[in-house]
């Protein structure tokens, strides 16, 4: 597997946000996305994402298994800032939802819902309302569906916002197992993320926007 980036550079109106941004990422590997806000970062996410149109350069996604190459988007999950659950539903509703919508990918196991509950230390507030949860609770259930869906890219932008120190070490050492079964992590953050990135990439912003940024 490998996800290769050529050249990428996008704007916000008029505004030039980033050029000139490559990387090559094979299974399991990661790449960590630092620098001040507005720089970039979440842009740059969005656009391996499929939320945001490039201006410029080419992404794509090649697995063995496949004669031809696919767009990153198809075979991602995006956990942004918000949770992209559904406040009336309960928790195992808006996971149920996010199984059936984005489909599971070959090469790896999805779990169940209940499993993917455990997995992050929640499984006794299924029944709840998503909207009842605290901060922590929601980030960790939007997390958990991440687990429900098998897709090998995950893009995480700010994953670890609103997380005590114990949920942050839970999310790590997913991330950990998502990176031994041979998954790629993409993450930006201001914080430190307890694994070792393969590639690390500051982005500089406005100022600098035709300066050019390997990974």
């Amino acid at each position: 597997m490998r996800l290769t980036a050529e050249h990428l550079s996008a704007r916000r109106g008029e505004d030039l946000i980033f050029s000139n941004i490559s990387f090559d990422l094979e299974a399991g590997q990661s790449l960590v996305l630092t620098g001040r806000n507005g720089s970039g970062k979440s842009t740059l996410l969005r656009v391996i994402a499929g939320l945001i149109r490039p201006a410029s350069g080419r992404l794509s996604w090649h697995d063995d298994t496949m004669p031809e190459s696919l767009p990153p988007a198809e075979v991602s999950h995006y956990l942004g800032h918000r949770n992209a659950m559904k406040p009336e539903l309960t928790v195992a509703e808006n996971l149920a939802f996010w199984r059936d919508f984005l489909g599971s990918r070959p090469g790896g196991q999805p779990l169940s819902i209940a499993d993917a509950a455990e997995a992050v230390e929640l499984s006794a507030i299924l029944h709840l309302p998503f909207g009842y949860l605290s901060a922590g609770q929601q980030r960790r259930m939007a997390f958990a569906k991440l687990l429900v869906a098998h897709r090998p890219i995950w893009i995480l932008d700010e994953p670890t916002a609103a997380l005590d120190v114990a949920a942050e070490a839970l999310f790590s050492r997913l991330i950990r197992n998502h990176l031994e079964q041979g998954g790629l992590i993409l993450a930006a953050t201001h914080q430190p993320l307890d694994f070792e990135a393969n590639h690390r990439l500051e982005m500089k912003g406005f100022a600098f926007a035709g300066m050019e940024g390997e990974a």
